[in-house]
């Protein structure tokens, strides 16, 4: 199976890539309801098991990336 191409136009994150493709081995996007909530990723890491909960979004609108890291 191919890897999908994630498109990002985040440009100060660490997983921004040439052409705005996120360079992340893995990403977790979440509700917005959740968007202050921290998952302690480290870079290259898969997401800790308080991720793993299920939610629903009606439109992408509602959705925001947690695989973020500014570049240093």
């Amino acid at each position: 199976m191919a890897n999908p191409v994630v498109k990002c136009n985040v440009a100060n994150c660490t997983f921004w890539g040439e052409g705005n493709r996120c360079q992340a081995d893995s990403i977790l996007v979440e509700i917005d309801s959740h968007a202050e909530r921290n998952y302690h990723m480290e870079t290259g890491e898969e997401p800790y098991a308080d991720a793993l909960h299920r939610d629903a979004a009606k439109k992408s609108e509602e959705t925001c990336c947690h695989t973020f890291r500014e570049k240093e």
